[in-house]
């Protein structure tokens, strides 16, 4: 094992278990082809990086991310579904002349790959299918960067910004502690590709609908597929929201990707809280009810 990985460890840990970190990434790597090493190395340095920052299973930062990490995967993989049904729906309205230019069908692409790892993840492959959507929002923001690289020296700091938050909401599954994560909805194969076939379907009838009609409107379609990816996300997860801590943090990938959406403005950024409360509180009673046995009766 590379010196350079071990070190990523924190020293006590290195201390501790330095050597059979060393000893289990031999034997992983072992006749492995490069793609096996460079997953290890990878999963090495994942591993490092949640001991540091104090997020593994051990701590309760580790079990906060674990418990939240569905619904940031849920945010992202509606929103790249919004992307893509507003795409399709402008192009079979009026055409867009952008998506004849390669890197417009770029980012169509990079939304797509977003959107399959997140039914992927939340289907039942977690780790591939995080790292998967991570990967497909990395690609968007680079093709966003080419977009406007002629004017990116002149670029107002606060434009730059504006890619950092689907990242961080991106890479927010990939600090989950890998024993705690969330089970798979979809037990078989065959359900799981199923399930990734008819997410692309979905997306088309959502952006083909009627363009006089709710297709049109920002709000109806992001709220489309959100509702969808919660349901994806199913009951276990909406089980693990035990505090209003983990709630607020559930609620707010969908709250930012709102705004880049265009749905979650300063006009309806109370109206939206308002609902968020309201569904909390839902959320609560309903488990309070569900765990008295009184309840039951």
């Amino acid at each position: 094992m590379s010196p350079r990985l071990l070190r990523l460890y924190p020293a006590g840990f290195r201390r501790a278990f330095g050597d059979e970190v060393a000893e289990a990434y031999r034997e992983a790597i072992e006749g492995a082809g490069p793609i096996t090493r460079l997953r290890e190395a990878l999963d090495i340095m994942a591993h490092a990086l949640r001991l540091r920052l104090g997020v593994g299973s051990a701590h309760r930062a580790g079990r906060l991310f674990a418990a939240t990490a569905p619904f940031a995967l849920a945010a992202t993989g509606a929103y790249a579904a919004f992307l893509l049904a507003s795409t399709l729906n402008l192009a079979y309205v009026i055409g867009l002349p952008d998506l004849q230019a390669p890197l417009g069908y770029a980012m169509s692409g990079f939304s797509a790959l977003t959107l399959i790892g997140t039914v992927l993840a939340l289907g039942g492959r977690f780790a591939a299918g995080a790292r998967t959507a991570f990967a497909g929002v990395m690609g968007s923001t680079v093709c966003f960067v080419i977009a406007v690289l002629p004017g990116f020296v002149d670029m107002p700091p606060a434009h730059l910004a504006y890619l950092t938050p689907p990242l961080a909401i991106a890479a927010l599954p990939l600090l989950c502690p890998p024993d705690l994560h969330p089970p798979g909805r979809i037990r078989t194969t065959t359900g799981l590709l199923a399930l990734l076939l008819w997410a692309p379907l979905f997306v088309v009838l959502l952006g083909l609908l009627d363009a006089g009609g709710l297709g049109m409107i920002p709000l109806w379609r992001f709220a489309v597929t959100v509702a969808a990816a919660l349901v994806l996300v199913g009951g276990p997860a909406l089980s693990g929201i035990l505090t209003p801590g983990r709630f607020a943090l559930a609620a707010a990938p969908f709250l930012a990707l709102g705004h880049f959406a265009g749905v979650v403005s300063q006009d309806t950024l109370l109206p939206c809280l308002v609902l968020l409360a309201a569904t909390g509180l839902a959320l609560r009673l309903w488990r309070r009810r569900h765990s008295d046995p009184a309840g039951l009766a």
